[in-house]
């Protein structure tokens, strides 16, 4: 029987062999646009991203929070920039005004104090009333500025803590450069002594040195130009040293120091 001669199968295409894996597999396509839209195609870094559903109110209510914050951060920056402003104009006021007027503080200094009523001599009674004559030394070495010396001040005359008379200054203008010397009359009535404080004056008086100290707080105002302030209180303090207490007595030692306050104590 003659054997059936199969034939051969065909050589393979060469050009299914060139063919790209990508043509031969089958991608799903995309879903045509329904007809009258249009699709517009956005750069991935401009896409804006929206919460899920699951977490919008959470996102709605951060925001609603966040708006309430911002006017109030506004405002108090807003504060703290003027506080800052006004804080830097009063700075370079006060250096213009110092440059301009350069201020100094007055001087005081006690020139003669004259005593009377303090005897020494007995201790059956120890209850004093000296009168006390001060005088003193106002300088004002301001070329531009005037001192007005208000009503209200104050002159204490003390030993011991023991407060032995008070009086008052005379209200006055000083004018630029000036030297005013001006005499008060303190007194004082009932005062008790200790037998340690009146043994104490003795024995100071022996020796020719009987410590003192004067108080003085008078309420002042400084005129610059036709410019009047508002009232600032001037306080001095001194401590003198005076060879007896009588009415030649005479000062050995003087040491004043000069406090202000910007306002009225």
């Amino acid at each position: 029987m003659t054997d059936r001669v199969h034939p051969r199968d065909s050589p393979p295409d060469h050009q299914s062999y060139t063919t790209k894996p990508s043509e031969n597999m089958s991608v799903p396509e995309k879903p045509a646009p329904p007809v009258g839209t249009y699709v517009v195609q956005i750069p991935k870094d401009q896409i804006y991203r929206v919460p899920p559903p699951e977490n919008a109110h959470r996102y709605q209510k951060y925001a609603r929070r966040k708006h309430r914050r911002n006017p109030c951060c506004c405002c108090l920056c807003w504060i703290l920039g003027i506080i800052v402003l006004l804080i830097l104009l009063t700075a370079v006021a006060a250096g213009v005004f110092y440059l301009v007027f350069r201020p100094k503080e007055p001087n005081y200094s006690v020139e003669n104090v004259s005593i009377k009523g303090i005897n020494l001599t007995s201790s059956s009674d120890l209850t004093l009333s000296p009168e006390f004559d001060v005088t003193v030394r106002a300088e004002n070495p301001n070329k531009k500025i005037g001192i007005y010396y208000e009503k209200g001040s104050s002159v204490v005359v003390s030993h011991s803590n023991i407060d032995l008379c008070s009086g008052v200054l005379p209200a006055f203008y000083q004018p630029t450069s000036n030297v005013t010397v001006f005499e008060t009359a303190l007194k004082g009535s009932g005062i008790k002594l200790t037998t340690t404080v009146y043994n104490e004056l003795q024995e100071q008086q022996k020796k020719g040195k009987i410590p003192l100290g004067l108080d003085l707080k008078v309420p002042v105002k400084i005129k610059v130009g036709s410019v009047k302030t508002w009232t600032i209180t001037a306080k001095v303090h001194c401590v003198i040293t005076v060879n007896k207490l009588a009415m030649d007595s005479k000062i050995v030692s003087k040491d004043c120091g000069v406090g202000l306050k910007l306002w009225k104590d």
